[in-house]
């Protein structure tokens, strides 16, 4: 099964501002039918970067079965540590970038690689904020669901 799924981990989740994320999955059922399916995590005030790998997690989190899964995300950040093999470099030298400084969000990158293991991912950067039509997509739907009430508790009923 093929699944899309875009994210922005800056989606606003409340109206001070951003602090939260969304997560949209799109997909096709067997008999044709697309389907489209908000996650929201709430209001959490840290990191836009924190954010988008918890946003990014969420998505593959509701998959029960092995899929090919393309991330569009407009963090670069995320994208780059696996299109440009930065993770692997960092799991080989104990998670620590060059002779010293430890990976950021350690717990999270340890996290994503375990749930996308079954699964065969691809990720595009979209560029933020350029008109790019798929970050606008993110923006919109990521945003939408963030700002929902289907908060990310509720993803046990999800069956993809």
């Amino acid at each position: 099964m093929q699944v899309k799924i875009y994210t922005d981990g800056a989606a606003r989740g409340n109206p001070e501002g951003p602090g939260g994320y969304g997560t949209v999955l799109e997909y096709t059922d067997a008999k044709g039918k697309l389907h489209i399916r908000e996650l929201s995590q709430g209001y959490e005030k840290t990191s836009n970067n924190r954010m988008e790998l918890r946003a990014v997690i969420a998505g593959f989190e509701v998959l029960n079965r092995p899929c090919e899964v393309t991330i569009y995300s407009d963090s670069k950040y995320v994208v780059d540590a696996f299109n440009q093999q930065w993770i692997d470099t960092w799991i080989v030298k104990n998670w620590h970038r060059g002779k010293s400084g430890p990976v950021k969000n350690i717990d999270l990158w340890k996290r994503l690689l375990k749930v996308k293991e079954p699964h065969n991912v691809t990720f595009v950067w979209v560029k933020g904020h350029a008109g790019h039509v798929q970050n606008e997509r993110c923006d919109i739907l990521a945003t939408t669901a963030a700002d929902g009430d289907n908060l990310i508790k509720d993803i046990e009923e999800t069956n993809i």
